[in-house]
């Protein structure tokens, strides 16, 4: 067994000397090195392709991220109607387009509702079928609502994404069983943000008018880490103050500092001044109706109203008079006027009258009515502390030093504040100004930041790299246009073109023509002309001979 398998190995090791030699031969010879050369320019042009390739492609940029699975389906499928090109991030959670495709593609698919943002809004009723049910019309009219709720909460720049829950009851055709309806909202806000009051008292009137007979009490609104935010509002609402009239409240505070340190910054310079204000503001609501009398100050100014004058006449005395009818008759005219009793004497002392009068005079006395009615938001006082740092001086070794103020410029500052701030002492407002130094802030030593990483820089940055990308790619390829296609085609084209034909050189070119004869004609040609050329030049055929013979062909 062992001669035998050496015999297999020898033959094997022949075998493979035999194929490398007519490797090596077929290489050596003239059609080898043309096929070789060929395949060295396929290879050099492909090499230079890919590198065109690699220079062309092209930077991709975010379309869309953080969108729902079925979003994602969509926009895909419009990018390929589009034929735009697209890729998918590391993570998934991005799509990528060519940089100078971005804007055109947002704009393609926001024409057509892309991406939705997870919620079916009322595009869900135009997919109704026929035949539905009362129920679930119903039930897809409500869902839509939730839907269109949600995408417009979604509209508030804190909100990552939201979700609505409606709780419409039936109607019912008895009064006393109606039901309002309930609304639930889950905000997923964005990371690091906050909602304030003004914002969820805005949420909750949102959603309270989009649904009908839905008053705000029954609105609930919740975040991703289960805080009840509805509450604060409502709470605000208990203690008097709205979170409209606490913003009030403090852009009023606001206005005030800033008042005071704009006009008290050109005296001390730039962040030598601190200012705060306290505004208490009445939002009460109160009407208040006065009616005043006043006694009239003289005779004169005296106006009469009313008068009224009554007089009565009695006579005490013995009866007299004639006795008979003529006494029921009635008395004839008085002749003479009536005398009051104190100028009356009795005649002949017998009789005597009574006279009464009474006079009543009603005189207008001064009536004031005012109506008072106070506005929402009066300012009732206002407090304001400032606090003045230190002068800079420079002294006689040129060092900074900080000095106090003096008092004549203490007092000027005090009065620029009570000007700025409106002060009114009948009001009980109050300002304390004090001079003070500052402390010095511990000045935190960070790195130098490398000039690639600087923020003006990065955009140059970015150009030269593309600039460079396109710089090496053109250099690349010329260095292969040089130094590899060029010579390579040189010695192709080399190869295939007939040797120069000299009068120096008419042995190599018989030899040639000779060797080329069986390549390039048949037999009987190559016969006819080798006679012909043993005929018309023996010499040159026997030389032709002696060198086959003496290169052993």
């Amino acid at each position: 067994m062992t001669p035998a398998r050496g015999g297999q190995n020898r033959m094997a090791a022949e075998g493979e000397i035999v194929v490398r030699g007519n490797i090596m031969d077929f290489t050596r010879t003239s059609g080898g090195q043309k096929i070789l050369l060929a395949l060295g320019v396929a290879a050099v042009v492909a090499v230079m392709g890919a590198v065109w390739m690699w220079g062309q492609q092209p930077d991709y940029r975010v379309l869309f991220s953080n969108f729902s699975d079925r979003d994602g389906g969509a926009i895909v499928a419009e990018l390929e109607k589009m034929s735009i090109p697209y890729k998918y991030s590391e993570g998934g959670g991005a799509v990528l387009v060519p940089a100078d495709r971005v804007h055109d593609a947002r704009l393609k698919l926001a024409s057509q509702g892309l991406p939705k943002g997870g919620n079916v809004g009322f595009e869900l009723m135009e997919n109704q079928k026929l035949g539905s049910s009362q129920f679930v019309e119903r039930i897809n009219f409500q869902r839509a609502m939730e839907g269109e709720l949600a995408r417009s909460i979604e509209s508030v720049s804190s909100v990552q994404s939201a979700r609505v829950h409606l709780a419409m009851p039936k109607d019912s055709v008895f009064v006393s069983e109606q039901k309002s309806p309930t609304a639930s909202v889950l905000l997923n806000l964005h990371p690091g943000r906050v909602l304030d009051l003004q914002q969820i008292s805005a949420i909750v009137h949102l959603v309270a008018s989009s649904v009908p007979e839905l008053p705000i009490k029954n609105v609930t609104v919740v975040d991703q880490h289960g805080n009840l935010l509805s509450e604060s509002g409502k709470m605000a609402s208990a203690n008097g103050m709205d979170p409209s009239q606490i913003k009030y409240v403090q852009d009023l505070q606001q206005n005030v500092v800033k008042r005071i340190e704009s006009i008290i910054t050109p005296i001390v310079g730039p962040n030598n001044v601190r200012a705060e204000a306290t505004a208490d503001v009445d939002f009460s609501r109160s009407q208040q109706a006065v009616e005043t009398y006043k006694p009239n100050q003289t005779p004169d100014a005296m106006v009469v109203r009313s008068q009224q004058t009554s007089e009565s006449l009695d006579g005490n005395g013995k009866p007299g008079g004639v006795p008979g009818a003529l006494t029921n008759q009635p008395p004839a005219p008085a002749t003479a006027p009536i005398i009051a009793q104190d100028a009356v004497a009795p005649a002949n002392g017998e009789t005597s009258t009574n006279t009464r009068k009474d006079a009543t005079v009603n005189y207008e006395v001064d009536k004031t009515i005012q109506y008072v009615q106070q506005g929402v938001g009066g300012l009732k006082r206002l407090s304001v502390a400032v606090v003045v740092n230190y002068k800079k001086s420079t002294d006689k070794d040129g060092k900074v030093v900080m000095t106090p103020l003096t008092a004549a410029e203490t007092t000027q500052i005090n009065n620029l504040v009570k000007e700025a701030m409106g002060f009114n002492a009948e009001r009980g407002d109050s300002v304390n100004v004090v001079n003070t130094p500052f402390a010095r802030a511990e000045q935190e030593i960070l790195p130098d930041v490398p000039w690639w990483k600087q923020s003006e820089n990065v955009e140059y940055i970015q150009m030269a790299k593309t600039a460079g990308k396109y710089l090496l790619m053109a250099l690349l390829l010329l260095i292969l246009y040089l130094r590899v296609l060029k010579p390579m085609l040189k010695k192709l084209s080399a190869s295939m073109a007939p040797p120069p034909v000299s009068q120096n050189a008419q042995l190599q070119h018989a030899d040639a023509g000779v060797l080329a004869l069986p390549g390039q004609r048949n037999y009987q040609d190559n016969l006819a002309r080798a006679q012909k050329m043993a005929n018309e030049d023996p010499r040159v055929v026997a030389n032709i001979v002696k060198t086959w013979v003496g290169s052993n062909e």
